[in-house]
């Protein structure tokens, strides 16, 4: 038995020691990056919509008598979670628990970047390529001219971060905004689910509107100081990466109070109801 423990306890560290060099070697390989994260972006978004299908499809018995459409946008919302969760908890990890943007080093911050911070983009450039694939393919079904303006000024700015090193600190800021895409499409499946008048409906629109609140509107007003505090380092970018840096943000910004006034909107009818 004693034996039998040892042999499985050097498996399992000859696999990690394995998938280790695996990740530095091919994955977080300086030439490889761009490539290999965002296929491996899409196959993620595959996996994730693949699996929301199964699991749907198993424990949610209203699944099967949704339309053809619906269940393509169920099954599509899922696999956007599967990557607000992922962006949301590396964004936050790189911008505010890791040393890449810190003070305390010299040099610009708008000029760095590292393997793990390049992977991260190149994933969810995967996912911007294959979301806004499928919105095209449904267009309008699965959102309309907002959600393609929005997918593609991400896609520019994500793979311009990615492929040049530059103002990746701004594009974690504006990621962590996806912090509220899960609790959005939570609602998206309340309501699909015939449970717009149950308290986790209810629950879930406090959440969104506050998640909101602090993701897309007090943390944009932060990146708009951060991006006055480094003005004299964005304009060394190239010309390029130094207007990316200023219309995307704008651009969302704006969509983002437009969307948060829709959602205000809806809470007020929510808590008039309840009354």
């Amino acid at each position: 038995m004693m034996q039998a423990s040892r042999d499985s306890v050097m498996a399992i560290k000859t696999y990690r020691y394995q998938a280790e060099l695996l990740v530095k070697d091919y994955l977080l390989a300086d030439p490889l990056v761009p490539y290999t994260s965002v296929l491996c972006g899409i196959f993620m978004c595959k996996m994730a919509y693949d699996i929301t299908q199964l699991i749907s499809s198993f424990y949610f018995k209203g699944y099967s008598s949704l339309t053809k459409i619906q269940r393509i946008e169920w099954n599509n919302r899922g696999m956007s979670s599967a990557h607000a969760v992922f962006i949301t908890i590396m964004s936050l990890y790189l911008v505010f628990f890791s040393d890449l943007f810190s003070d305390r080093y010299e040099g610009y911050v708008t000029l760095r970047s590292s393997n793990l911070s390049n992977f991260t983009l190149g994933v969810s450039v995967g996912y911007f390529i294959s979301d806004l694939a499928m919105i095209f393919w449904l267009y309008p079904l699965l959102g309309g001219m907002e959600y393609v303006l929005h997918h593609l000024l991400s896609l520019c700015a994500i793979t311009y971060a990615m492929i040049t090193g530059e103002g990746q600190l701004y594009t974690y800021m504006v990621l962590i905004s996806e912090a509220t895409t899960p609790a959005v499409n939570l609602r998206w499946f309340l309501d699909t689910g015939g449970m717009k008048r149950s308290k986790a409906y209810l629950i879930n629109g406090v959440a969104m509107f506050f998640a909101w609140l602090v993701a897309r509107i007090i943390l944009f007003m932060y990146l708009f100081y951060l991006i006055y505090v480094h003005y004299d380092q964005i304009e060394q970018m190239h010309k390029f990466g130094y207007l990316l840096a200023f219309v995307v943000p704008i651009a969302l910004a704006i969509m983002n109070m437009m969307w948060f006034t829709k959602i205000l909107k809806g809470l007020r009818k929510q808590l008039a109801k309840r009354r």
